[in-house]
Order: structure tokens, then C-alpha cells, then sequence
């Protein structure tokens, strides 16, 4: 993703897996997106406690919002 300068939190997930299928549909719509975890690179998966971050471009949230639908 280029010009990751103006990356915001779109929504939070439980696990990775959810954070991915999301990031398909977005990619799907032509939004770029980045999961962000903090697993140690997948490689402790328990650390997810404090969830699964997916990021979009500040300007890319309403068409992301469109994609995805409200937020459970």
C-alpha cells in the first residue's frame, strides 16, 4: 500500500481470519487495506488479546463503510 501516512483503525476484529475475509471484500470494492496484529508475525496467535486491526486510508473509510456495512 503507498502513501500509508494517513492510515486509520476501520475496525477491530476478534481474530485474523475475520480481519481477512474483510480485507478481501475491501479489496474486492478497491480499497487497499493493512492488518495490523500483534501475533509476532503469526507466530504466537495467543497474542491476539487485544484484537486484529484493519486499516484503510483516512479517505478511503466511507467507501469502506459502503463495502462492509455498519460495524457489529
Amino acid at each position: 500500500m503507498k502513501n500509508e501516512d494517513n492510515l486509520v483503525v476501520f475496525r477491530d476484529f476478534l481474530n485474523k481470519a475475520e480481519a481477512e475475509i474483510a480485507q478481501g471484500a475491501l479489496q474486492a470494492g478497491g480499497v487497499d487495506s493493512i492488518i495490523q496484529a500483534d501475533d509476532a508475525g503469526g507466530e504466537e496467535p495467543g497474542l491476539w488479546m487485544g484484537g486484529v486491526r484493519l486499516l484503510v486510508r483516512g479517505e478511503d473509510v466511507k467507501v469502506a463503510d459502503e463495502i462492509l456495512g455498519p460495524a457489529k
